[in-house]
């Protein structure tokens, strides 16, 4: 039977809560995220503390440090309560106009708000911003109005409701049946169905089961798992919890990177909080059922992300990937069945418990169901977080949320699912963004990094980039990883110094299948995703490195050069003194020189020669040909 007192505890901090807010009619959140803590985030919620205290307002206005808004380049945001007056990039200097404008005259102060770069328009409500406006942040929204170190905030946003449905109102068998009926898909990369893989788990028989939660999240330019942990870490127990009522498991690990300080500290603390309050631990509120979580903090190796290397983590052991069958839900942890999900997914489960299996459904597209957030970065006015439904058009998220490409510069590629994902061009602009059409298209939902790339990108380059970050960070286990991925990134780095040959081609088709076919984890089953992407959308540019040695993007160094152009140059020495290997000559006022021969392409006189002027310009191809000829002459003639 369920204990009275355990059970309502939960309604009563609710009632409580939302009893004492409706005295507290203003409240200030500040984004609390590593990003605005770069920005100096704590220093500006204390001068609002501080201020707030000197202008006599305490009374009427709190102040709360919440998780990621997810707009991070416009950090430290703040966002005023209940109206949601949006204002962005502020600084000390501004808290005293804030509180004594618009927390007590009611008025906005114009300069501290969104501008839209396209319509010059000032816009007051977060909602109304148009990185938020065709989101839907189901499982995000909520970072902007909880305090992550304060369990009480959860709980009055409904936290550990599902819980307390689950414990005492279902099955492990209904849980399991609504999970599935609900078409929630793993959100760590391969999107298999996390109702059948829990179902699978909870079918095999054994005296001891796992849960794991993998946040070793090691994409370059992706940081949704931690965010999600920093800001909303309960969401994430709760669900770990759920989870392991459903298959009968008694501890669980949360597996997360040292190089997420805030979120290990979050999570460590959130886990402290739902222990004290009986939320994990023995009986669970009064119910037979016991649940403990651990933190386990990972050393940042990449392959690390693949559930049976990290499971060799935990263990104590190299994170080396090991051959399946058989899966960890049938003989994982120690030997024992083991459930792996990464954090968005168990954000997920409260959510399909609480608003029920068919309102989760009715999200996103037949086959990829709810949200999904993006780290959404690159040459894009608008970088940060972004929760979409699943199916949304990549048009959206780049020109419509995302504001375009910075600079009015033409958009060319955007690579999905991390370093091991393809790259997709810009005739692709319509592809919906769900599992099914990032695969068809040569890519892959992967956790949910978008890296956005304009005219300016070699998209061989690219491929050899992202290459050598694979290559670097396989675990050597297996050979046609180990061996594969150091021959393609030779290839590429051959063809990107102008020394490629046409066969070329042929043989990065071929190595990459063989790449894929014979490895034995998915970091190098997909490791060859962008030479095959790039070699299927931008073969011409691959044809121009290695036919023409010319490099279209005007980014490979052995193919590019400067020069000063005579007839523009006014000898203002700023490329002279920039210059770090002193490779340019000349006088003020006087046409300036650069020594090819000494040059090393770093482009500083290109970046600090006048707007007004540009006097220096990149050369490829003939035109690099020939200005070389003519400086090679001028030198047999000195």
């Amino acid at each position: 039977m369920m204990d009275e007192f355990n059970a309502s505890k939960l309604d009563e901090i609710r009632a409580k809560i939302s009893e004492s807010r409706k005295e507290k009619r203003t409240c200030i959140t500040v984004c609390g995220g590593t990003g605005c803590h770069a920005y100096g985030c704590l220093k500006v919620a204390k001068a609002f503390k501080d201020e707030i205290k000197k202008q006599n307002v305490q009374d009427s206005v709190d102040v709360r440090i919440t998780g990621c808004h997810g707009f991070c380049e416009r950090g430290p945001i703040t966002v005023i309560q209940p109206d949601g007056i949006f204002y962005q990039r502020i600084q000390l200097k501004d808290i005293k106009e804030v509180i004594s404008e618009t927390i007590i005259n009611k008025k906005i102060v114009n300069r501290l708000l969104y501008t839209e770069p396209r319509t010059k328009e000032k816009i007051v409500y977060e909602k109304e911003v148009p990185f938020y406006k065709k989101q839907r942040r189901i499982i995000f929204g909520n970072n902007g109005f909880i305090d992550p170190t304060d369990i009480n905030d959860y709980i009055a946003l409904d936290g550990y409701k599902a819980l307390v449905k689950v414990l005492f109102d279902m099955t492990s068998e209904e849980v399991i049946a609504d999970i599935k009926a609900s078409g929630l898909r793993g959100r760590g990369g391969a999107g298999f169905l996390t109702g059948k893989k829990w179902e699978v788990c909870r079918e095999v028989s054994s005296d001891v089961k796992y849960i794991i939660c993998n946040a070793d999240e090691g994409d370059p330019g992706a940081y949704m798992d931690r965010s999600l942990l920093e800001g909303n870490p309960h969401s994430v127990i709760e669900g770990m919890t759920i989870g392991a009522y459903a298959i009968g498991a008694s501890l669980g690990f949360i597996y997360v990177r040292m190089e997420y300080p805030l979120a290990v500290k979050n999570i460590t603390l959130a886990v402290e909080q739902a222990k004290r309050l009986g939320l994990l631990g023995e009986s669970i509120l009064g119910s037979e059922f016991k649940f403990d979580i651990r933190i386990f903090r990972g050393a940042g190796a990449f392959v690390s992300g693949e559930e049976t290397s990290l499971m060799a983590s935990i263990e104590g052991r190299r994170a080396f990937p090991r051959q399946r069958p058989p899966y960890p839900a049938q003989e994982g942890l120690w030997g024992k069945p083991t459930n792996i999900n990464n954090v968005e997914t168990w954000a997920n489960v409260p959510l399909v418990i609480n608003k029920g299996a068919e309102w989760y459904s009715q999200i996103g597209t037949q086959k990829s169901k709810g949200t999904k957030i993006f780290s959404l970065v690159g040459k894009i006015n608008n970088t940060g977080l972004v929760e979409v439904p699943m199916g949304i058009k990549l048009r959206e998220i780049i020109y419509d949320i995302g504001g375009g490409i910075k600079d009015n510069k033409k958009f060319k590629a955007v690579q999905t699912g991390g370093p091991s994902g393809g790259c997709i061009p810009a005739d692709k602009l319509d592809l919906s963004i769900d599992f099914e059409s990032l695969t068809k298209a040569g890519s892959m939902m992967g956790s949910g990094g978008m890296i956005v790339m304009d005219e300016d990108t070699c998209m061989v380059d690219v491929a050899r980039y992202f290459l050598d970050f694979t290559q670097q960070e396989s675990c050597g286990k297996c050979v046609p990883c180990r061996i594969g991925t150091r021959q393609l990134v030779d290839i590429l780095t051959r063809i990107t110094k102008g020394k490629g040959d046409e066969k070329d081609l042929e043989k990065l088709n071929d190595l990459s299948r063989s790449v894929k076919d014979g490895s034995l984890c998915g970091l190098g089953q997909t490791a060859p995703n962008p030479v095959l992407t790039t070699i299927r959308y931008f073969r011409n540019e691959y044809e121009a490195h290695i036919k023409e040695k010319r490099c279209p993007a005007l980014v490979c160094k052995d193919l590019i050069i400067y020069h000063i152009e005579p007839d523009k140059c006014v000898g203002c020495l700023l490329c002279l003194k920039n210059c770090p290997v002193d490779a340019i000559s000349g006088e003020r006022k006087k046409v300036h020189v650069i020594d090819q021969e000494l040059c090393i392409k770093c482009g500083a006189c290109l970046d600090v020669c006048p707007p007004k002027v540009s006097a220096v310009s990149k050369y490829t191809g003939n035109k690099r040909d020939r200005i070389l000829k003519k400086a090679s002459k001028q030198r047999v003639n000195k």
